[in-house]
């Protein structure tokens, strides 16, 4: 393989995708050649806040709230009056059955309640880790692509960090952030591509934090902005952008 190839592989190696030898033959250039080097390093920190940024918490599994909901159901009915040991004996006999029915039917209705719950929360939950997984796996591919360029910029009034990664051969950004100043309720980031002068929609992130595939073709644009917009964002930019990135 020759330098001009190797200089191709930073993204493949940050992201584990090469075979053995090709790891092997890399890490021997990686050891003389300090741009590969940086742009490795770069490129293994956005990983590493990209998985950060998209982990979600796993929900309660059914058993636990089924355990926990047995002391909220009642089992036995208000004690009545006091009654003859016969009447008492008898009235059992003929209460008991109604009782463990009702109880019966008020376990069933609590399970199936949250049966119905959890199954609803499996369901969105497996659709947000199908989307995550698909965002990733895209944002992957960028980070692999031969031509793969990131830019990074600490964001104003935080500790936060912003980065784009882009490639010209996948005509296609990303965009990835970690601690962005919080936003108003109503509010959301939104991610623009820059053309010159004018400005393209290219995708909303309303949390601070979080990895967006930039909606949109590449298309040559100069650089990816970001401004905060009404919920749902706007067709134009609203206010200045409060960052913007160069991807050229």
């Amino acid at each position: 393989m020759s330098t001009a190839d190797l200089h191709t592989l930073t993204g493949a190696y940050a992201a584990h995708a090469l075979e053995r030898d090709e790891r092997e033959e890399f890490e021997r250039h990686l050891a003389r050649c300090p741009a590969c080097a940086q742009e490795v390093a770069e490129f293994t920190a956005t990983l590493a806040r990209l998985g950060s940024a998209q982990a979600v918490p796993v929900p309660d599994g059914l058993k636990l709230r089924v355990m926990a909901s047995l002391d909220t159901v009642r089992q036995e009915p208000p004690l009545g009056p006091r009654s003859a040991p016969g009447s008492v004996r008898g009235g059992l006999r003929r209460t008991w059955p109604r009782f463990a029915l009702a109880a019966c039917l008020a376990l069933a209705a609590t399970a199936g309640g949250l049966a119905v719950q959890q199954h609803r929360e499996a369901e969105q939950a497996r659709a947000r880790a199908a989307a995550l997984q698909q965002d990733q796996e895209r944002i992957t591919d960028l980070l692999t692509a031969p031509d793969a360029r990131s830019t990074s910029t600490k964001v104003a009034g935080g500790s936060g960090v912003a980065t784009v990664v882009w490639s010209h051969d996948r005509n296609a950004a990303g965009f990835l952030a970690s601690d962005m100043p919080p936003l108003a309720q109503g509010t959301t980031y939104q991610l623009w591509f820059a053309d010159g002068a004018t400005m393209r929609p290219a995708g909303l992130m309303a949390s601070p934090t979080g990895a967006l595939l930039l909606s949109g073709p590449l298309d040559g644009a100069s650089g990816v902005g970001v401004t905060v917009e009404p919920a749902g964002g706007s067709l134009h930019p609203t206010g200045a952008p409060v960052l913007l990135l160069p991807v050229t």
